[in-house]
């Protein structure tokens, strides 16, 4: 398992904490990082280009001139493509470029991130970013304090909404929830800064889920036979006796075939 340092906000040394293997400690795919790069940029996009048509622009809709007899180019509307002022052909128009990724793939990929970002060094744990008012001045002083320059992305809790208000005006510096991080954010900043409330809610989300343990007790068998006793039988369907078919009655002898018999007597 992969151990980091803790810090406090005076860059002292706290303690060493244990990050999960399975989160942490995860292969580097590239593969994977790139598709889920790709998948946030394509979300992100607001497709709002468009370009009017020769229905859009302005002008009048009746005929220039008349078809033939001037020795002009036969025309049927100002607002031709053909014309300057006239409609885009087959131009860009709204449309929705986000399409939906796997959540297992993109777990996979911020596990990958993460645990690249710690075999680099670039991962820096502290037990707490507390203020007791929203202040930026002293948010910037504690990130001199911890040496970090450059851009930088911090991961707390949900809860700490002062942090949130003090570093919103910092350009180099971005502060996101356990709940909301992404890849992009993850690539993007140079150095990963994550309090000890994050790591265990990212443990949480990114890591393995539960199972269940195999030291339950079975089921007695006497109690399910007890309760298939309670439930009432099932009727069984029975199909009914194919009727046998009615054998045909004799045909009765023509009367000309029977006053030859009796001649024939």
């Amino acid at each position: 398992m992969p151990t980091v340092k803790v810090r406090n906000l005076k860059n002292e040394e706290v303690g060493e904490v244990e990050l999960s293997d399975a989160v942490f400690g995860a292969p580097l795919n590239e593969a994977l990082i790139h598709a889920a790069v790709r998948n946030f940029m394509a979300n992100a996009r607001q497709g709002t280009s468009a370009t009017k048509t020769r229905g859009d622009v302005s002008g009048a809709g009746r005929k220039l001139w008349k078809q033939k007899g001037t020795g002009r180019a036969r025309i049927a509307s100002l607002r031709s493509p053909l014309w300057k002022g006239g409609g885009n052909v087959h131009g860009p128009q709204p449309r929705d470029w986000s399409y939906n990724m796997p959540r297992k793939m993109r777990q996979g990929a911020l596990r990958s991130a993460l645990s690249e970002r710690v075999r680099e060094g670039k991962v820096l744990l502290v037990d707490g970013w507390t203020f007791d008012k929203p202040k930026t001045k002293e948010f910037v002083a504690s990130m001199k304090q911890l040496g970090l320059e450059g851009k930088t992305l911090i991961v707390d809790s949900l809860d700490n909404e002062n942090l949130k208000l003090s570093t919103r005006n910092v350009q180099s510096a971005k502060e996101v929830n356990s709940f909301g991080l992404n890849i992009y954010d993850l690539l993007y900043h140079e150095k990963l800064v994550i309090s000890e409330a994050a790591v265990k809610e990212l443990e949480q989300l990114l890591g393995p889920r539960a199972e269940p343990s195999a030291t339950e007790e079975p089921v007695p068998a006497e109690r399910v036979k007890a309760g298939a006793a309670r439930e009432p039988a099932k009727t069984k369907r029975t199909r009914k006796p194919a009727e046998k078919a009615k054998k045909p009655a004799e045909k009765k002898a023509k009367p000309a075939a029977r006053k030859k018999k009796e001649a024939a007597e």
